[in-house]
């Protein structure tokens, strides 16, 4: 990963010219010709960048932001990775210098309140309009609109229909017996309080002290039926694809569809207390020096063709509900993406405090050590 990338500033015609009139200056050079008249308008100037975005490895496929790159051709658009959130905010917070982040939702309210990014004045994108209202909430910090809604996607159950008699409906039935040895759950402090929370019928971000000992006690429980704890897309994919779980948790969309093309019988299910969902996005940083540019790459990155360049790769789903006719038919299918009450069924994922990123994460470490 290439974080320390800081592109010269492309040399123009003005600037060469500028450059050999101080050389001749310098070398005591006399102009033999009168030199010509000012022009009476100030000439147009077109932005040269570079525009700097700090991005997810595989977001920076051209096809995901074509109308900027056919409007800027001469700009150029410099990507620094991340790994997850945690590592971009630190980065931001050290005063790395982008002007574009993609951050998840969630992390949202904790970048505007350390004064990392800027309120978005959506009236300067033109394809604001498909954004669903539901989406666009997530972006918000006190009713202002601080993120882009961009890539969102579903967290549920994976199960292997020809290893199992049962096909589960609920997030409690990872704790059937019947499953015992074949499950694995993400590794995730936070991921497993909330499946948790809402296989015991708990709000997952309003719990008691006596409810999270529930929870860690329920969680401990769980271990019997563990193969695994899960950390990352090829290991799940790998698991499932082999036999060796039949029910994988926390698995997004791009493992059902990646599964399903190699031939696996599988099932993705949709659990009765919901799928979980995650909304990520798109935030001008507060020290954003190509403001100009910021606004037309976000409004090219929403444009249909853009959206559904992305659905059809990643299979998650498009924030501009007008990339739906340009999306796969079988995703829109399988995803339910044309249904436009299927995000009001979502249990999307919420900010956390402080005191819960910590608590999630010293019960998740003493359910991991509990034997």
């Amino acid at each position: 990963m290439n974080t320390n990338r800081k592109p010269s500033r492309p040399w123009t015609a003005a600037s060469l010219a500028l450059v050999a009139a101080l050389l001749l200056t310098a070398c005591g050079g006399v102009a033999t010709t009168a030199a010509p008249a000012p022009p009476t308008e100030a000439p147009v100037v077109s932005p040269t960048g570079p525009l700097v975005v700090l991005e997810w490895s595989g977001y920076e496929l051209p096809e995901f932001w074509m109308p900027f790159a056919e409007k800027y051709p001469d700009v150029k658009v410099d990507y620094s990775f991340f790994v997850d959130d945690t590592e971009a905010f630190a980065k931001l917070q050290s005063g790395f210098g982008a002007d574009l982040i993609h951050p998840c939702a969630g992390w949202v309210p904790l970048y505007a309140e350390n004064g990392l990014i800027q309120p978005i004045d959506t009236s300067r994108l033109s394809n604001w309009s498909g954004v669903p209202e539901i989406l666009a909430k997530r972006g918000q910090v006190d009713g202002k609109q601080y993120l882009v809604p961009w890539d969102w996607g579903y967290e549920s159950i994976l199960v292997r229909t020809d290893k199992v008699k049962e096909i589960p409906d609920s997030w409690a039935d990872l704790w059937d017996p019947q499953y015992a040895g074949h499950v694995s759950v993400f590794d995730s402090g936070e991921t497993a309080h909330v499946i948790t929370a809402l296989a015991l019928g708990l709000d997952p971000w309003n719990t008691t002290p006596e409810q999270n000992a529930q929870i860690k006690q329920k969680l401990i429980e769980l271990k019997p039926n563990l193969l695994n704890y899960w950390a990352d897309f090829t290991e799940i994919h790998q698991l499932v694809a082999s036999g060796d779980v039949w029910l994988a948790g926390n698995a997004w969309n791009d493992a059902y569809v990646s599964l399903r093309q190699e031939g696996v019988s599988l099932d993705y299910i949709t659990p009765k207390e919901g799928r979980l969902g995650w909304v990520c996005g798109f935030a001008i940083s507060s020290q954003a020096k190509n403001l100009d540019l910021a606004y037309a790459y976000l409004d090219a990155v929403l444009a249909p063709e853009s959206m559904a360049y992305l659905s059809n790769e990643y299979a998650y789903g498009a924030a501009n509900a007008e990339a739906l006719p340009l999306t796969d038919a079988e995703f829109v299918s399988l995803f339910s993406l044309d249904d436009p009450t299927i995000l009001d069924r979502v249990v999307f994922y919420r900010p956390l405090t402080d005191e819960q990123r910590e608590l999630f994460t010293s019960t998740w470490d003493d359910v991991k050590a509990a034997p």
